[in-house]
């Protein structure tokens, strides 16, 4: 059975892969040249596990201390800067990938967060943190309103994924079921709100069109 700090890892650089690919899609589609997919997919990558580690006193943040971070959301960038076609071709890509990423970086969130000592309430609202922190950078990077303020049950899922992981963990279970069970909830969670079109009360009416973010 693989280490917590192991799962920590795995967790933590997968989910830098595939909100790396989120924000390097987005990027090919502004026509920001390589320059810029490089960045957009380090920063949409990295925001979130860089708060989360700031807030709980693990500095520096892994992502500027362990070089295969940035290799990781590098190599994503690349790939989709070089097969952008390829990968369009997908059906929703940026949201597959985006609703990926941020189950696996809430429930990573929340477990770093219980590993540091966090009461479960806390860490799991930094585990929220920690998935929506890659996507709102993104956004605001290409002037966009952050999805997690406009998007179907984003934030919500996350906080979902998060409390699962610890419950789980409250409940003595293994913290590699747990971890997977949060993340595979708050994917499908988020998936199914943007397919059925599953959103919070809108100022002004109580209620809107659906608004997933970018397909």
């Amino acid at each position: 059975m693989p280490s917590s700090d192991m799962l920590l890892l795995i967790a933590d650089l997968i989910g830098t892969f595939v909100f790396a690919l989120s924000g390097a899609t987005v990027a090919t589609r502004r026509q920001l040249d390589l320059f810029g997919v490089l960045v957009l997919s380090f920063a949409a990558s990295s925001a979130g596990g860089i708060c989360r580690d700031v807030l709980i006193g693990a500095t520096p943040p892994a992502a500027l201390r362990d070089w295969r971070y940035l290799a990781v959301a590098m190599a994503a960038g690349l790939i989709t800067f070089l097969w952008a076609p390829l990968i369009e071709r997908m059906k929703t890509p940026v949201r597959m990938f985006d609703a990926a990423g941020l189950g696996l970086f809430a429930v990573a969130g929340a477990q770093k967060a219980l590993d540091y000592g966090l009461n479960p309430v806390m860490a799991a609202l930094l585990g929220m943190l920690t998935g929506i922190g890659g996507g709102m950078l993104r956004d605001v990077l290409l002037a966009d309103v952050p999805m997690v303020l406009r998007a179907d049950l984003y934030a919500i899922a996350a906080l979902a994924g998060a409390t699962v992981v610890v419950v789980g963990i409250a409940m003595g279970l293994p913290s590699a079921a747990v971890m997977f069970a949060g993340a595979l909830f708050c994917f499908v969670l988020r998936m199914l709100a943007v397919r059925r079109g599953w959103h919070l009360p809108v100022a002004g009416n109580g209620h809107k069109k659906s608004d997933g973010g970018p397909s």
